[in-house]
C-alpha cells in the first residue's frame, strides 16, 4: 500500500460524499440497520476473533463489545431523525423580523483510528457516531488485532461502498500516511503519546479532532467503605481484558484501617472468579503481545509483593498482582499500566488523596468507595477527571445518556449515543430575514441614532 492509493480512496470518498446522498437521514438510518443486521449475522464469527486476539470469553465479548455497538446502533436508528432536524433558536429584537436555526450538517470525510485492546467496539462504535451524523468514514484498525480486523472488514464490505466506509490495516508507517492526507475530523484512540502525534498532524490542516487517551485513573478505597463490595467490583473492574482497558482501575490508595481487609476480600473475589489458578479460568483474557508482557513482567521487580506474581510469558499470562512499598519514582507510578497490575498506596486522610491526585496529570476515570456522600462529593468537587465512580468502577462507560471522554492529559472531546451525532456533527446558525423588510437605524448616516439605538437595545 502506497501513499497515492491511500489518497485515490480519500478522494473517492471527497467525490462520494459531495452528491449528498449521505446527507440523507433515511440514507444513513438505513445504513446503520445494514450494519447492524451483519454484526448480528456474524456474531459467532466476532466472538471467535476476540478469543483468537485477547482470549475473551463469549460473555465478556458480547457484553463488551458487540453489545455496547448494537445497542450505539438502536440508540442512533431510534433517536436519529429528531437529532438531525434543525433547531429555532430565539432571535433579539435587534433583528426583527428575521428567524434563528441551526443547521446540522456533516464534516464531511473523517478518519477514525482504534486501538486493540477493544478492537470491535472502538472501531465502530465512533463508526456508527460518523455514519449517523452524514460523513464518509476512513477506518485505520490496530496491527495487533489481526483476527477481529479480518471480520470487521468482511462485515464493513457487506454493508458499504468502499468510497462511503473504507478501512486500512498496517503499522504506525499506515498511520502517518493517513495523516499526511486531508481531513474534515479525526478521532483517535491510544496513548497520550500518539495522541501528541495525531494532534501535530491535525494542526497542519486546522482539522478537528476528538483524542481519546487514557491515563492513570486511580481507585479510592476509604475506611468506612463497605470492603467487601469494594473489592468485589475493584477485581471485576481491573480484570476486565486482563486489565487492558484505558478507563480500568490503574493504582489503589487503600485507608490503613482497612488495607489488610481490602487485600484479604480481593484474593476472595479473584479466586471466586477465576479459580484458585486465573490461567485456568476460561473467563480470564491473555495479554495482547510478548511486548506487552515483557513490560508488565518488568514492573513485578519493583517494591513487595502483597498478592499474586505468577505468570507465563510465553502464554500472555498474568495473574491479578498487588504489589507495595514502592519508591516515589517507580514506573508503576508514572506510566499507565494497562494490565492487571495494581500498585497500592496507604494513606490516613483524605486530603492527602486529593493532593496526589491532583498533583498528577488529569485521569480517564476516577473511582472513589465510601460511605459518605459529602466525602464522595469532595472528591468530585476538588479533582478533575475524564468521568467518575462512587461505590462502583467502569461502569459510567456503558451509559449512552452520558458524556464518555477525557480531559487534559487523559483527552479532549467527547462521544457515546447525542454525544457522538454531535462530535461528528458541525452546528451552522442561520439567521433568516425577509427582504420585505428593514430596520433603517442600522444604516448610515448614523448621526442622531445613537442614543435611540442606546435605547432600543
Amino acid at each position: 500500500m502506497t501513499e497515492q492509493d491511500i489518497k485515490t480512496k480519500i478522494d473517492a470518498q471527497r467525490t462520494f460524499f459531495k452528491t449528498n446522498i449521505t446527507k440523507d437521514v433515511k440514507f444513513r438510518i438505513d445504513s446503520l440497520r445494514r450494519l447492524k443486521s451483519q454484526i448480528i449475522l456474524h456474531e459467532t464469527e466476532i466472538l471467535d476473533a476476540l478469543y483468537q486476539d485477547l482470549h475473551k470469553s463469549d460473555f465478556e465479548g458480547y457484553s463488551t463489545e458487540i453489545g455496547i455497538v448494537i445497542n450505539e446502533i438502536n440508540v442512533h436508528i431510534r433517536h436519529l431523525r429528531c437529532w438531525a432536524r434543525p433547531e429555532c433558536r430565539f432571535t433579539p429584537i435587534t433583528l426583527f423580523p428575521s428567524r434563528s436555526k441551526i443547521y446540522k450538517e456533516p464534516y464531511g470525510v473523517v478518519l477514525i483510528i482504534a486501538p486493540w485492546n477493544y478492537p470491535f467496539q472502538l472501531l465502530l462504535n465512533p463508526l456508527v457516531a460518523a455514519i449517523s451524523a452524514g460523513n464518509c468514514v476512513t477506518l485505520k484498525s490496530s496491527p495487533n488485532s489481526t483476527a477481529t480486523n479480518g471480520i470487521v472488514e468482511k462485515i464493513l464490505k457487506n454493508v458499504f461502498a468502499e468510497e462511503y466506509v473504507t478501512i486500512f490495516h498496517g503499522h504506525r508507517d499506515v498511520n502517518q500516511m493517513l495523516l499526511n492526507q486531508r481531513f474534515d475530523y479525526i478521532f483517535f484512540t491510544g496513548s497520550p503519546i500518539l495522541g501528541k502525534t495525531v494532534m501535530e498532524a491535525a494542526s497542519k490542516n486546522l482539522t478537528p479532532v476528538t483524542l481519546e487517551l487514557g491515563g492513570k485513573s486511580p481507585c479510592i478505597i476509604d475506611y468506612d467503605a463497605d470492603v467487601d463490595i469494594a473489592a468485589k467490583r475493584v477485581v471485576w473492574g481491573k480484570t476486565i481484558n486482563a486489565g487492558q482497558t484505558c478507563v480500568a482501575p490503574d493504582y489503589l490508595m487503600v485507608h490503613e484501617l482497612v488495607k489488610e481487609k481490602f487485600v484479604s476480600s480481593f484474593s476472595k473475589y479473584v479466586a471466586e472468579f477465576f479459580g484458585d489458578n486465573p490461567s485456568q479460568s476460561p473467563d480470564y483474557p491473555r495479554i495482547v503481545s510478548q511486548k506487552a508482557m515483557e513490560r508488565l513482567v518488568g514492573y513485578l521487580g519493583e517494591g513487595s509483593l502483597v498478592l499474586g506474581g505468577r505468570y507465563d510469558t510465553e502464554k500472555r499470562y498474568i495473574e491479578p498482582t498487588i504489589i507495595t512499598n514502592l519508591d516515589d519514582d517507580s514506573k508503576l507510578f508514572s506510566e499507565e499500566i494497562f494490565g492487571p497490575i495494581f500498585p497500592l498506596i496507604i494513606f490516613n486522610n483524605i486530603d492527602e488523596v486529593i493532593s496526589r491526585i491532583n498533583s498528577n496529570e488529569k485521569p480517564l476515570a476516577l473511582y472513589y468507595f465510601s460511605s459518605d456522600p459529602k466525602k464522595a462529593n469532595k472528591i468530585i468537587r476538588e479533582t478533575s477527571s475524564g468521568g467518575a465512580c462512587i461505590n462502583d468502577t467502569i461502569i459510567h462507560v456503558a451509559n449512552h445518556r452520558i458524556p464518555f471522554g477525557g480531559v487534559g492529559n487523559s483527552g479532549m472531546g467527547i462521544y457515546h449515543g447525542k454525544y457522538g451525532f454531535d462530535t461528528f456533527t458541525h452546528k451552522k446558525s442561520v439567521v433568516i430575514s425577509k427582504p420585505t423588510f428593514d430596520m433603517k437605524i442600522k444604516y448610515p448616516p448614523y448621526e442622531g441614532k445613537f442614543n435611540k439605538y442606546k435605547r432600543f437595545l
